[in-house]
């Protein structure tokens, strides 16, 4: 993929309105965002890093930014980000990532959420932050974040996110907390495909599943609408199977016609060995895509790369987890710029280590003008 470039930051980023009050502006909006990013890709897990990083390399910086007055201060940061709309920040970001909609044809959407464990705030009566982010799991790219509301959970937040997103032509998975008719509605209303793992939280339809899937073991439905699917993984000291078996006979299922363009529901038999000691676990899902057990498995498994490729990567490459930004609007906001800061790390070719290409985009501007818009020159903004 073409890495984006900070010209196409200013396109898309334009109508970011500045909370700012009028007259008392000494830096522009554009200039602060994209010192922020830079500051994040170069290492940079707060705002006096940023405003560091942004001091030592204030010529650089020059070069494509105008700066009337200079570098801002930690403290002039963290006040705009704290003022920034997170949502208007993120549609943002998400029209200037789908501006690369070539990259995400077919795309395979990952739905998941994630707490910012040192955001809590105690003497503010603040929970910890929860956000629900976007990752198309082929393209390790990050499409956007939503927060989800103190009083409310993952069910409402969910919705939000999709509709920043272009979805047409896409696959997108949910777990079991989106499992929702809702949530199914709006994923197919949007042109895309869903697959849903479902549990206890739709005791109904669980049990419908559960039923099926025995009618399909104990041979009792058509060879034809039973699909199958087994692989086998070894490495790193353990042994891991999965079988997958799909079925689009839904005579079973009660509520059907409930499920937006339900096709199929399935089951997936996983049976890990380490060390020795064998483990086990079934997992049950829906899905709008009329397609075969092989199609399913991938994309469950698939599934987990938020897990492995974004979240793990924010806590051990950026240090989310150990993030002590309270700020509402600020700890959303810096969360973005993580999510940014890894898709374009990701892009990069190297094969040095997420934090290895941090490491080397603080002490090489080259590397990190190559991270933001490849070898082209950077141009004024």
């Amino acid at each position: 993929m073409a890495t984006p470039n900070v010209v196409s930051i200013k396109k898309h980023f334009a109508p970011l309105q500045d909370p700012r009050i009028r007259g008392r502006k000494r830096h522009r909006l554009l200039d602060i965002i994209v010192i922020a990013l830079c500051g994040v890709i170069a290492d940079c897990d707060t705002w006096q890093d940023i405003a560091i990083f942004a001091q030592k390399r204030a010529a650089w910086l020059r070069r494509f930014l105008r700066l009337p007055h200079g570098i801002p201060s930690h403290d002039t940061l963290e006040r705009v980000f704290d003022r920034l709309n997170p949502q208007v920040f993120a549609a943002c970001f998400c029209r200037w990532v789908q501006s690369l909609s070539e990259v995400l044809e077919d795309a395979h959407v990952a739905i998941d959420g994630k707490t910012l464990r040192r955001s809590l705030a105690r003497s503010q009566g603040l929970r910890p932050l929860h956000l629900v982010s976007a990752w198309a799991t082929r393209q390790s790219l990050a499409l956007g974040q939503v927060t989800v509301d103190a009083q409310s959970n993952e069910i409402t937040a969910i919705p939000k996110l999709l509709a920043l997103l272009d979805l047409k032509g896409a696959l997108v998975t949910v777990d079991a907390m989106g499992c929702q008719k809702e949530i199914a509605q709006t994923i197919v209303a949007a042109g895309a495909d869903y697959i849903l793992t479902v549990k206890e939280n739709q005791e109904r339809l669980l049990a419908d599943i559960q039923s099926t899937v025995q009618q399909a073991l104990d041979g009792d439905l058509p060879a034809t609408t039973i699909s199958q699917h087994t692989t086998r993984q070894r490495g790193h000291g353990r042994q891991e199977e999965r079988s997958y078996l799909v079925i689009d006979d839904l005579r079973g299922i009660r509520d059907r016609a409930q499920w937006p363009q339900l096709q199929a529901v399935g089951m997936c038999y996983s049976e890990r060995t380490i060390n020795g000691q064998t483990s086990t676990e079934v997992r049950y899902f829906i899905g709008s895509a009329d397609r075969g057990a092989r199609y399913y498995g991938r994309a469950l498994r698939d599934h987990w790369r938020i897990e492995n490729s974004l979240h793990w990567q924010l806590d051990v490459t950026c240090s989310e987890d150990d993030s002590r930004i309270q700020r509402r609007n600020g700890a959303a906001n810096f969360a973005l710029l993580r999510r940014v800061a890894i898709s374009l790390l990701k892009q990069n070719p190297s094969t040095r280590s997420l934090r290895g290409k941090r490491k080397m985009a603080a002490l090489d501007t080259s590397f990190l003008e190559e991270l933001l818009r490849g070898s082209r020159q950077v141009e004024k903004v």
